[in-house]
C-alpha cells in the first residue's frame, strides 16, 4: 500500500506563472479541458488567460494566487485580492484529470483561512458564468449564495476568451468568514 502523496499550499512566485497558465487553461477551455467537469469549453474559445494576466495576479501587492501542490507539481489554484470590504476570490482551477477527488474544496477551505486570518477578511466574493449552474451549486454546497448583482461579459476582448454564445454575464457569489 502506498501513502499518499505530500500535498502542501503555498503562495506563488514569478517562477510558476508559466505552469499556473499551462494549469488554468487545461482546467477551461479546449478539448484537455473536458477531461473535467468545470470546464468552459462549450461556452468560451480562445484563451482563458496569458503569462501577462498571471504574472500581474502573482505580482500584485494587494493580493496572492495560491497554489496547492501534490508532488511538486501544480495540480490546483486561485487568486486572492484585497479589495475595500472583501476579498476577491478568483484564477480557481484544478488540474481537469484530478477534479472531483477534493483538492478545490481543500484549496477554497485555504483560500477561506488565508483570507480570514492573514487579511482579517470578513467576506469572500467572486463572480461566476450564470450559465455554470453546476458550478454555482457546488459554491452554494460550500456556503456561498447568489448576489443577484450581474456584470457583463467582456466581449471584443479576446485576453478572455472568444465567446460560443451572445447571453454570458457573470453573477456575484459570496459568503461570510466568521
Amino acid at each position: 500500500m502506498t501513502s499518499p502523496a505530500p500535498r502542501a499550499v503555498r503562495v506563488a512566485g514569478p517562477a510558476d506563472v508559466t505552469a499556473l497558465v499551462d494549469l488554468i487553461e487545461s482546467a477551461y477551455r479546449g478539448e484537455r479541458a473536458r477531461a473535467g467537469w468545470t470546464h468552459e469549453a462549450d461556452l468560451l474559445d480562445g484563451q482563458r488567460t496569458d503569462p501577462e494576466m498571471v504574472s500581474a495576479a502573482v505580482t500584485a501587492p494587494d493580493g496572492v494566487v495560491l497554489v496547492l501542490t501534490e508532488d511538486d507539481a501544480t495540480v490546483a489554484c486561485c487568486q486572492l485580492e484585497r479589495r475595500d470590504d472583501h476579498v476577491y476570490f478568483g484564477m480557481f482551477a484544478v488540474a481537469p484529470g484530478r477534479q472531483g477527488g477534493g483538492l478545490g474544496r481543500e484549496l477554497l477551505a485555504e483560500a477561506e483561512r488565508y483570507a480570514r486570518e492573514q487579511w482579517h477578511a470578513g467576506e469572500m466574493r467572486m463572480t461566476v458564468i450564470v450559465q455554470r449552474d453546476d458550478l454555482i451549486a457546488w459554491y452554494e454546497r460550500r456556503g456561498y449564495t447568489r448576489t443577484g448583482e450581474r456584470s457583463p461579459f467582456p466581449y471584443g476582448d479576446e485576453r478572455f476568451g472568444l465567446p460560443r454564445r451572445p447571453d454570458l454575464a457573470f453573477e456575484t457569489l459570496r459568503r461570510k468568514l466568521g
